[in-house]
């Protein structure tokens, strides 16, 4: 095994219903607390779609591909806990149900990047302006979907364990011991977090937009809708060098919004979440070592 920050580099986590998702390079561990107070753990080997085409694991191919797996293990994720925490059987996804997860998925990031476009064209601006603007409206309307779904109860919980898996990862990182009483004194915000994803998402967004030719609204429009790809790709691969450069100015910039906003996105957890979160961090080591 590497040392704790060349470990903890391979994980990813994803707050769940009730419940923790952490995924390493090797292996997804879902911990979740029932009912009954117990936790429940699902383990499950991973084969990063990389490791099948070595094509895939190019720079910017492998960004597009992870964000894909990250969308398919997350939702099979949350299907897992809602499952557990509501104490109903498990059934399997069908490709029916798949496919409406994948269209909505995309659905909603077209929303991301085209609403703010047409939005910001009401104001007849061009140039580098347009696209600043432009970028503040798309950071407007993720802040008002945070504002909005933090009111409701049951994504409060979720919030909280956001902030459970982030003391759990820290503490990982710091070399610390993974106990409740010493995880609970971390950090709730981590630079890796999707939070942070998102804004590197927009400050891309600004650059790639930027440097496209002049063209009719149309055009610019379907820009918008055909380099998400290639936006989130790029975003993946930042997210990867402010993960390997934790100390530089460029990843101090780059993480500072993300880590600002996590406040909104995590809550701090009670000592239930940060032990199934603790849980969940120990399987991945122990399944890693």
């Amino acid at each position: 095994m590497g040392s704790r920050g060349e470990e903890s580099l391979a994980f990813g986590g994803q707050a769940l219903i009730e419940g923790i998702m952490i995924r390493s390079r090797s292996h997804l561990v879902i911990c979740v607390r029932q009912p009954n107070r117990e936790i429940t753990t699902q383990v499950e080997r991973l084969r990063p779609a990389s490791d099948r085409n070595r094509l895939l694991g190019f720079p910017l191919l492998r960004g597009i591909f992870a964000l894909f797996e990250t969308m398919y293990l997350g939702v099979k994720g949350i299907y897992f806990s809602a499952n557990v925490a509501l104490e109903e059987e498990e059934e399997e996804f069908t490709w029916r149900e798949w496919a409406i997860v994948i269209v909505l998925t995309a659905a909603l990031s077209s929303v991301f990047f085209v609403v703010p476009f047409i939005l910001t064209s009401l104001l007849h601006l061009t140039g580098i302006i347009f696209n600043l603007v432009e970028a503040g409206v798309r950071l407007a309307i993720f802040l008002a979907y945070i504002a909005l779904v933090s009111r409701w109860g049951e994504f409060r919980r979720v919030l909280q364990y956001h902030g459970a898996e982030h003391k759990a990862i820290n503490a990982l990182e710091a070399g610390d011991p993974l106990e409740v009483d010493t995880v609970r004194e971390h950090s709730r915000l981590h630079r890796r977090c999707g939070t942070s994803f998102i804004f590197i998402v927009i400050i891309v967004s600004v650059l790639i937009f930027s440097a496209m030719p002049r063209a009719v609204w149309a055009v610019r429009l379907a820009y918008r809708v055909v380099l998400i790809p290639v936006i989130g790709g790029i975003s993946y691969e930042l997210l990867r060098l402010t993960a390997r450069h934790g100390d530089s100015a460029i990843t101090e910039i780059l993480t500072a919004p993300g880590l600002a906003f996590q406040r909104f996105t995590t809550r701090e957890p009670d000592d239930d979440m940060i032990e199934v979160a603790i849980k969940a961090v120990e399987e991945a080591v122990r399944l890693g070592s």
